[in-house]
């Protein structure tokens, strides 16, 4: 981190500024409203792709979850921080992927996107913003405990390697099975013709935005989760600087570009639940806190070589799938009809985590 602009003050304000221009940039060029970026919705997408869930609207392979993750890699190795790592408690840390997915769906958004849609005038995302900070409060008040999953041990290159590999992967299987216009299937990809999965910016425009965030990422240690805990564990305000810089940056574009709708009612892919907007993000929160990384933060680290945060961004696609399958995922209408039942149980799950591996007594 030696003479890294990027890891200084500074740097980090001007990285999450980048992320919310960017962010509108790719609303603009075709990505839902207020969700130019948002990695839970995203992976969402990625697993309805893939066929891991049926729910039609919300299927495309977004480029930009490969972006960030390629990214970061070639920020890595070019500046030799490519650390092949993992071993630390991967089961946890795939079902703390699991909660963090459900609970995001419930409220419909991950932390990137409470920011973004706050900027666009959705009043809901108060409450969501509201029960993830709650969320990684509580994550706090565990570390204080002295929680922790256990040392990650060094690993084989290929080990680090693996999971940019399958996104490698998917960029192949992209390509060779692109959209046929007004098809809902490709080859084995499965692709919406209507909904929020239908709409996205092109492929190469994504994956670049992606892949130029990765690096930014990368290099700043760019993390929404890290920004509150710092907050609150310590008083420290750098990562929290550049989360402000993305909520001003988002909002400054959004007004200029006349994008900005205050209220409650009518915002896109939201709801007005209230109280499962804040209790979800309270149990997605906790999951970030006890796995070590907002799902942006996991994606870069894996890129990095870290294989248990692969695990803990497998999971997060798993909890997309099982959440629509399941009938625990929000919509425009309200949440799920098993929506609250998910969020209370991971959050008691997420609860036995915590108290099960503090290390003081």
């Amino acid at each position: 981190m030696k003479n890294n602009f990027f890891a200084s003050t500074g740097g980090i304000i001007v990285v999450g500024a980048l992320i919310g221009l960017l962010a509108i940039f790719l609303q603009k060029m075709g990505n839902p409203a207020n969700m130019g970026i948002c990695v839970a919705c995203f992976e969402r997408d990625v697993a309805g792709a893939l066929g891991l869930h049926r729910a039609a609207i919300v299927q495309y392979l977004r480029p930009e979850i490969i972006g960030f993750v390629l990214g970061s890699l070639c920020a890595a190795l070019l500046f030799r921080e490519f650390k092949p790592r993992g071993g630390s408690a991967p089961l946890t840390r795939f079902v703390l992927g699991v909660i963090a997915a459900m609970g995001a769906l419930v409220f419909l958004g991950c932390p990137w996107r409470t920011v973004l849609r706050l900027a666009g005038g959705d009043a809901n995302a108060l409450f969501g913003f509201a029960g993830l900070a709650v969320g990684v409060f509580i994550g706090t008040l565990f570390f204080r405990r002295g929680y922790s999953l256990g040392k990650s041990s060094a690993q084989t290159a290929v080990t680090g390697a693996l999971f940019p590999l399958i996104m490698l992967g998917l960029l192949f299987m992209a390509f060779v099975f692109p959209q046929v216009a007004g098809q809902p299937q490709s080859g084995p990809l499965f692709y919406s013709v209507k909904g929020p999965g239908s709409s996205h910016a092109p492929l190469l425009i994504s994956l670049g935005v992606g892949f130029l965030i990765g690096i930014l990422a990368q290099r700043s240690r760019f993390c929404t989760m890290g920004a509150l805990r710092d907050l609150f564990l310590f008083r420290y305000t750098h990562l929290f600087l550049g989360l402000l810089a993305l909520f001003v940056a988002a909002l400054v574009m959004n007004l200029v570009l006349g994008s900005f709708n205050y209220g409650f009612e009518g915002q896109p892919v939201a709801h007005t639940d209230s109280l499962w907007n804040f209790g979800g993000m309270v149990t997605a929160g906790l999951a970030f806190a006890l796995g070590g990384g907002c799902p942006g933060r996991q994606l870069f680290m894996a890129g990095e070589g870290d294989s248990d945060a692969a695990i803990f961004a497998i999971g997060m696609i798993v909890g997309c799938a099982l959440a629509h399958n399941l009938g625990t995922a929000s919509s425009g209408a309200g949440i799920g009809a098993y929506g609250m039942h998910a969020t209370i149980i991971g959050f008691i799950v997420c609860l036995l985590i915590g108290v099960c591996n503090c290390r003081k007594a």
